[in-house]
């Protein structure tokens, strides 16, 4: 059963957009603007982490972290415009469980999602959360942030990473060179989009002699990742 993410974000673009992600991504996602209906989606037990802005018109986010940690607990993923150490480690204080500032990437928000859930439910389920395709040739761990080829572990850059993932994410499907930007970085960036021929050659180079099999080009239009996903 897919984890449920409840975001709680007074900014109704930012929740749209983190809600499509997380969506994308394979999470059942609540969503409200609300701090006091915050709460009383946590006291339903139906959540399994809350990624929470601070900054929210009715209720202090503060509050909603507190009921999250003393009373659901539910794991918390804080959000937010205040960026100074002292506030930082004042909502790690409070129970916050990971800390991500405004501007943010969605993708590295579903990311850290992914992980701090592979924390909260153990060991076991976070093994269980790695992906396989291609008959095991290539594994992507999103919770351990670790991605193996042909069996030998890969390092790749957070754009790497990106790519990947998101070509991952429907196996075959094409991708074009200007959804793969909106897909890793969030929004558009202009210049970057025929820079990703240089980040998936590289790719290629690190995932090994499977390189060109795994992220295929489609001529014309982009490109796919070509291993079925393990069942």
């Amino acid at each position: 059963m897919a984890a449920t993410v409840l975001v709680v974000e007074d900014e109704k673009q930012i929740r749209d957009v983190l809600r499509r992600y997380l969506e994308r991504d394979g999470f059942a996602v609540l969503a409200t603007g609300s701090g006091a209906q915050a709460i009383e989606l946590l006291s339903g037990g139906a959540v399994d982490l809350a990624v929470l802005d601070l900054g929210l018109p009715d209720v202090d986010g503060t509050e909603v972290l507190r009921h999250a940690r003393a009373h659901a607990h539910t794991p918390v993923l804080v959000l937010t415009a205040r960026n100074t150490v002292e506030e930082r480690v004042a909502g790690l204080r409070l129970g916050a469980d990971d800390y991500v500032t405004k501007p943010f990437s969605p993708t590295e928000v579903v990311l850290r999602v992914r992980a701090v859930l592979g924390r909260t439910r153990g060991a076991d389920r976070a093994e269980d959360s790695a992906a396989r395709y291609g008959g095991g040739r290539l594994r992507i761990d999103d919770t351990r942030h670790e991605v193996t080829s042909d069996g030998a572990r890969v390092e790749l850059t957070a754009t790497e990473w990106g790519l990947l993932t998101a070509l991952a994410a429907v196996p075959g499907r094409v991708y074009s060179r200007y959804e793969l930007v909106n897909r890793v970085l969030g929004y558009e960036f202009s210049g970057y989009e025929r820079t990703i021929d240089s980040h998936v050659k590289n790719l290629r180079h690190k995932l090994g002699p499977a390189g060109p099999e795994v992220v295929e080009t489609v001529v014309g239009v982009g490109y796919r990742l070509g291993l079925d996903r393990d069942r």
